[in-house]
């Protein structure tokens, strides 16, 4: 299995909150069994998140200002200005 440069998992999640009405929680771990949520042999998905980013893209981003995690998401229909939360 591949994983991130701190030998972890990055996990995806997706909580109730947020000024659009949900925000997705990045985390990471260092340990995961063969779960069927792992996609790309280095992204666990929260089995609860996946109805709400179902056919999403996720980009490492790199700018001027930073580098960050930025998910297009085709079921949202709704975002804040930050990028941080979106309705569905």
């Amino acid at each position: 299995m591949h994983s991130v440069s701190n030998g972890g998992y990055i996990t995806l999640g997706v909580t109730g909150g947020g000024c659009a009405g949900f925000q997705y929680i990045w985390g990471t771990i260092s340990e995961t069994d063969d779960t069927p949520h792992l996609i790309d042999d280095i992204l666990i998905l929260d089995p609860m998140a996946e109805m709400y980013v179902i056919g999403s893209e996720i980009d490492y981003v790199t700018e001027l200002g930073g580098s960050f995690l930025k998910v297009v998401n085709p079921t949202s229909t709704s975002s804040c200005g930050c990028g941080e939360s979106f309705g569905v």
